[in-house]
């Protein structure tokens, strides 16, 4: 998975970064919020790890990945950073995962949070975990409705092995990101009504949305963690995934 790069893409890729900073410092500003209290994580799939020790260098540490295998691979390669599991997660590849990511962002079923239990439990481990909500109901994309969070994140603070520190949500593609701003905003008020409910091993502060298109405005409306890619790393060559 090693490349290297040459000096242009080395410069590009720093001013691409420095960009994503000062826009997540304007948009924190706008809203009376620390630029520290917002994680920005990179998410490096598909890209080589030549760029992720770049931007390690520049004081980058959260990056995120779609598949395990990257995950894995990289985390041998360069584990000087923390690797976050952002992408769908296939109970058959849990193993794989545990004990790799500092976090799993998306568990987005009962039966995929059961298997992380029982998986970090035979490795003496307690994972990080977030619940899934499918914010716009599309067929498409996983996790719990909203009407279904409350009861899913107390049944998984229930199990031995996770703790639940909060929310995740993919965004629908729109070509108008303010259109996402009312989702966001749902988001936020069911994170403040989960942490209300003084649930044993759960820490629910952390609200994990925004991606390139929209992470200034998942910023304004509380988002704790930003999941950007194609805003650091540039345009991929492939469907309609890009984060």
């Amino acid at each position: 998975m090693t490349s290297y790069l040459s000096e242009e893409e080395r410069e590009a890729l720093r001013e691409r970064y420095w960009s994503v900073r000062a826009r997540m410092e304007e948009a924190c500003r706008r809203c009376g919020r620390r630029p520290e209290d917002v994680t920005l994580i990179a998410v490096s799939k598909t890209k080589p790890v030549s760029m992720i020790e770049e931007l390690a260098a520049l004081g980058q540490k959260d990056f995120g990945e779609n598949h395990v295998q990257e995950i894995v691979e990289k985390e041998a390669e360069f584990p000087d950073v923390s690797y976050h599991m952002i992408g769908h997660l296939q109970r058959n590849k849990v193993r794989k995962v545990v004990g790799k990511a500092v976090m799993i962002h998306s568990v987005d079923s009962l039966r995929l949070a059961e298997e992380i239990s029982r998986c970090a439990v035979q490795k003496g481990l307690t994972v990080p975990v977030l619940v899934e909500v499918n914010v716009g109901n599309e067929e498409s994309k996983y996790g719990f409705t909203f009407d279904e969070v409350e009861e899913a994140a107390a049944r998984m603070a229930l199990l031995p092995g996770i703790r639940v520190r909060g929310l995740m949500c993919v965004a629908p593609n729109r070509e108008n990101s303010e259109e996402n701003r009312p989702l966001f905003r749902k988001m936020r008020e069911l994170s403040v009504d989960i942490r209300g409910k003084n649930t044993d091993n759960t820490e629910k502060g952390i609200l994990s949305m925004g991606m390139t298109k929209d992470f200034e405005i998942a910023i304004e409306e509380g988002a704790t963690h930003i999941r950007v890619g194609t805003a650091l790393f540039g345009s991929r060559n492939y469907g309609n995934t890009e984060s």
